[in-house]
């Protein structure tokens, strides 16, 4: 028969009371500031050879448009009005993709995995991209006045005549609400597709075949032509390029 000895440990009289637990320090994060976000997507529009020479061919397409105009325009045609003209032809077509790309960019090329983990707030991201994307329309207006202005002086001394400004401060400042207004219906096809050929052609489509259409309709249908300037938008933002611009189409 074996004895099985107990070895009883005492516990103190008394509640057991457990050790206070220590105050965890809450570190504060503050969230990235919107003009770093601005800069970085500013950034992001430059640093590949494709949104490179994209934001080069602005100055590349101003020259070009202001050569051609010494070169073939007769010489009562040299003024900034016509300048600034056949600038802004082409520069109608590429402001609004530079606002696409910038958009669609980070799906085609993956970046967004990146931005989006580091920023989840996705709406903080386009505010971002909007803002970025509106500087860069600015200051290419900017730039091509200055280029046309250039072409102006020079065209000018060519043909022996004075120079012509013809374009106030307003006419600029609608020629640049223009360009505007087609770089954000570009960016809304960008983020509404988040596809680079998707919203390229959607813009083709909104710029250039529906105009075409709803002029044709309104020239057949008279119930269609007081109705087209108020659901054509392009109806309305051409004025803004020919100066014809009234209180009823603002």
């Amino acid at each position: 028969m074996t004895t099985q000895t107990q070895l009883v440990t005492e516990v103190p009289a008394g509640p057991a009371t457990a050790a206070p637990e220590a105050p965890t320090a809450r570190r504060g994060v503050r969230p990235i500031p919107m003009t770093r976000l601005v800069a970085v997507e500013l950034r992001k529009m430059f640093d590949t050879r494709a949104g490179f020479w994209l934001m080069a061919s602005v100055g590349i397409v101003s020259v070009l448009a202001t050569a051609a105009v010494i070169i073939w325009a007769p010489d009562e045609a040299i003024t900034q009005n016509t300048f600034s003209s056949a600038i802004g032809m082409p520069l109608s077509v590429v402001l609004p993709i530079i606002a696409i790309l910038s958009v669609t960019s980070e799906y085609s090329q993956r970046t967004g995995l990146t931005t989006y983990t580091l920023v989840p707030w996705r709406g903080r991201v386009m505010s971002a991209k909007v803002v970025s994307t509106l500087l860069v329309g600015v200051a290419a207006m900017f730039l091509a006045l200055a280029v046309g202005a250039l072409g102006n002086v020079v065209g000018s001394a060519i043909t022996g005549l004075d120079a012509t400004w013809d374009i106030s401060l307003t006419q600029f400042g609608n020629i640049v609400l223009a360009n505007v207004l087609g770089m954000l219906m570009g960016f809304m096809l960008g983020v509404l597709f988040r596809s680079s050929a998707g919203a390229i052609v959607g813009y083709f489509v909104y710029s250039l075949v529906l105009p075409v259409a709803f002029g044709t309709l309104a020239a057949f249908q008279e119930w269609f032509r007081d109705l087209q300037p108020w659901v054509d938008v392009n109806f309305a933002v051409t004025r803004l390029f020919d100066q014809t611009m009234t209180a009823e189409y603002w």
